[in-house]
């Protein structure tokens, strides 16, 4: 069993030595610029923010892997899974031409990769170096257009969530949920909803077009975390999708956040895309909750 120290310890281990490639990472510390209020156990002030290669610039889904304290993650147009290791010798491997890909998770060592359109690819390991391929295709659209950046594991239900990004049925008012049972290979229908009017009068707003880009569970406390680069806001739930808070990010850090996974003791890890200026960087907030 790996202490809490081991997986606390992987903001100074593990992004300051990955490397892709010949290409070395970068690494600063505690980033302070703006006052911010940050959810329990987390200082949204103290970051660990760790540059990536050029060609992880449209970074997306990231998954942490606590075997060996690695992260995996995919890119947004790029049909490659990369993993990103400490001890320099990082890897990928080629599963698709190309397409939207938006996340990633790893479940029992076989990664599901999501599409914008609500279709799911199955990756497993045949050998070391050879993926085997299975695709699902989203079938619970009928005539209304939906867009998903959002796929996380619920072991609760052990099913994969899906959530709207920009779903027509919505109407601005609610986020709606979709499973997908990575046992059966079968998606269902809406399961629970977000409640977007909630999230709008936390922020002192009337309306909002609230447009997540990923979420995932907290091992440490079981709530959802959902983070949105277009509105620049981490908002937490319960797995039901109950509000619990918002809190404002700052954009100079979260420049462009379209990945979230979290290790075993909370460490909170976060991608973000380059965006119109800048790199591509992982930032990482290490949990302090007593």
């Amino acid at each position: 069993m790996h202490s809490d120290y081991m997986y606390d310890s992987f903001k100074n281990i593990l992004f300051c030595c990955m490397t892709l490639g010949i290409v070395a990472l970068s690494c600063s510390t505690n980033i302070e610029r703006i006052a911010v209020v940050s959810p329990e156990g987390y200082n949204l002030k103290a970051v660990v923010q760790t540059k990536l290669p050029l060609e992880l610039d449209e970074i997306s889904g990231v998954a942490y892997y606590p075997v060996d304290s690695s992260l995996f993650a995919i890119n947004d147009e790029k049909g490659w899974l990369y993993k990103l290791k400490k001890d320099h010798k990082s890897k990928r491997w080629k599963f698709s031409k190309g397409a939207d890909f938006e996340d990633v998770v790893l479940l029992d060592s076989v990664f599901y990769v999501l599409q914008s359109n609500g279709n799911i690819i199955r990756l497993s390991f045949s050998s070391e170096n050879t993926i085997a391929v299975q695709q699902y295709y989203f079938d619970q659209q009928g005539d209304s257009k939906n867009e998903f950046e959002i796929l996380y594991f619920d072991s609760t239900r052990q099913k994969l969530i899906l959530i709207c990004k920009d779903c027509e049925s919505d109407k601005k008012k609610f986020l709606t949920t979709f499973s997908f049972d990575p046992y059966t290979g079968k998606y269902t229908g809406s399961i629970f909803s977000i409640n977007v009017e909630k999230i709008a009068s936390s922020i002192g707003e009337k309306k909002l077009r609230f447009k997540p880009s990923a979420a995932s569970i907290n091992p440490r406390n079981g709530l959802l975390y959902i983070i949105s680069a277009i509105n620049e806001l981490l908002v937490v739930t319960d797995v039901n999708g109950n509000f619990k808070n918002a809190y404002k990010i700052d954009k100079s850090i979260f420049k462009q956040p379209e990945g979230i996974t979290f290790t075993p003791a909370g460490g909170m890890i976060i991608s973000n895309e380059a965006g119109d200026a800048g790199v591509a960087d992982i930032l990482y907030f290490a949990y302090n909750k007593k």
